[in-house]
């Protein structure tokens, strides 16, 4: 996917004026008819200058909206991030069996895919319930298409979680957001997670229709209690391996609150072994959070860096397409961000990595335009002008020699993102507009360093300079190395490669 961030800024609207509604390439696939591709993944000059990409033909919409007179400025990517009032989103697609997905079908789909969704909740609403309420009555109005997705919506008061589902009449779409509790943790990992669904709970908004539906298309399923069950009801289980969600969602859970006591292994993937929410056994820090998304299960069983795919040196990264269970940390990573919302703050702020976070800083921004070497990035076309490409290039070192170059790396990130939080805790004080210039100048500071970061990776190691080798006996006769024969030769490797300290 694109590693693209876009400042998308605050507009008026003339009187009558109709919003384009984009398609994606990341709901099903790529669409040349409406020059909707992957790279980049929309061409909108008119949203502003984050999309505009002279030589790219410009996407086309795939219906219209009623616009509103006044739209808010907000960061956008993929899929909407933080918008100029807190307003705060994440995504996670999902596979539900009932329908795995839906490709749009001109005069037939419904019109919305999660991430236009998203867009119109950021350019209208203030709060997490408004953006529900509007998203939800997009959905009954104009429809789904593309895949099961949770959007996961925040603002500075509340945080909800919102799951929707196109329907196999192509007639509105199916959805339910459910409202956590203050002070708790959530976590997705491409899985639906809302269990039963509850007529007249405040904590839930859903269509009222929405169990009728479900009957109606002969897919209701009950819990233990009887009460309708939205995960059995969709069918929203695991992908490739029976833990390629649950393990991240057990991984993620049992880290801020290890007093639960949660158990890593499951029955089934309509398990109720893990709440919706946790409350951490700590409150947790912007470092707390940043530490989950470098998680590999580094130290336990379950280990990436361990597995026969780890090659001699370590490398938690497995490429290809790997039918195990995931790791939360993945080099499949486009980009990673959090958000950050705080009354002394003067502006939101989106920390965004920029790749994978194991090998790149987060960075944080204000709800403002982005630095040149931040915006306009594209996959297919080197430009080393852009912190995309400087982190690509510290990425390949550090994935292809983990445990020889990550030590220099790791400290790298702690005083980038160390410096970094200095720099927004000092400046509580700033107009909105000079707290983004401190924080922009600091961005292109952190690029500058990723440049020399690589520059120094590859200095330090080249041809295997800096790497120190005990010399390994011949493999083919295990009698003349100690240790047990079934150990092996890659395992020795593994244990004599060793980084110059």
């Amino acid at each position: 996917m694109s590693a693209n961030t876009a400042y998308v800024p605050a507009r008026n609207h003339p009187k009558g004026s109709l919003r384009p509604v984009y398609p994606s390439a990341a709901a099903v696939d790529e669409m040349p008819e409406y020059n909707c591709f992957i790279q980049p993944n929309l061409v909108a000059p008119e949203r502003g200058d984050g999309y505009n990409y002279p030589g790219r033909p410009q996407t086309k919409p795939i219906g219209h909206i009623p616009e509103v007179e006044h739209t808010y400025a907000y960061i956008d990517s993929f899929y909407p991030i933080v918008n100029e009032h807190g307003l705060m989103m994440g995504e996670c697609t999902d596979l539900s069996v009932r329908q795995p997905e839906t490709p749009f079908e001109k005069g037939k789909s419904g019109l919305f895919y999660a991430d236009e969704l998203g867009r119109v909740a950021m350019e209208r609403c203030k709060t997490a319930r408004e953006a529900i309420a509007l998203m939800g009555s997009l959905i009954d109005e104009y429809g789904l298409w593309g895949t099961a997705e949770t959007l996961i919506v925040a603002d500075k008061n509340e945080g909800w979680v919102l799951e929707m589902q196109p329907a196999p009449d192509q007639k509105g779409g199916l959805w339910i957001a459910e409202r956590i509790p203050d002070g708790h943790f959530f976590v997705a990992a491409n899985q639906l997670r809302i269990r039963s669904i509850n007529e007249g709970d405040p904590n839930q908004i859903f269509n009222p229709g929405l169990p009728q539906r479900l009957k109606e298309l002969g897919w209701a399923a009950y819990d233990e209690q009887g009460k309708l069950d939205w995960v059995k009801s969709l069918q929203g289980g695991e992908y490739n391996h029976p833990y390629y969600s649950l393990r991240r969602v057990w991984r993620a859970m049992s880290t801020v609150a290890p007093s639960l006591g949660l158990s890593p292994e499951t029955e089934n993937w309509d398990t109720k072994a893990y709440p919706l929410s946790v409350r951490p056994d700590k409150k947790l820090k912007l470092g707390d959070i940043i530490s989950i998304y470098r998680d590999y299960y580094e130290g336990i069983e379950f280990d990436k860096s361990k597995s026969p795919l780890a090659g001699l040196y370590g490398s938690p990264y497995h490429y290809g397409k790997e039918k195990g269970e995931r790791a939360i940390m993945t080099a499949k990573s486009s980009f990673t961000y959090v958000t950050q919302l705080n009354d002394n703050l003067p502006s939101p702020v989106m920390w965004l990595s920029t790749n994978d976070a194991g090998a790149n800083p987060f960075v944080p921004f204000a709800v403002a335009k982005l630095p040149a070497a931040y915006s306009n990035s594209l996959r297919d076309s080197y430009d080393p002008s852009k912190m995309y490409w400087a982190s690509s290039q510290v990425m390949a070192l550090t994935q292809g020699y983990y445990n020889i170059m990550q030590p220099l790396v790791s400290e790298a990130l702690r005083k980038s993102e160390s410096n970094s939080l200095e720099l927004v805790n000092s400046s509580r004080g700033l107009t909105g507009e000079k707290f983004s210039e401190a924080l922009n100048h600091n961005a292109v500071k952190v690029f500058d360093d990723w440049k020399d970061l690589y520059i120094r990776l590859l200095t330090k190691y080249n041809a295997g300079a800096g790497v120190q080798y005990e010399r390994l006996p011949d493999p083919g006769t295990p009698e003349k190395y100690h240790g047990k024969p079934e150990e092996g030769h890659e395992k020795l490797a593994m244990d004599k490669v060793k980084a110059e300290s």
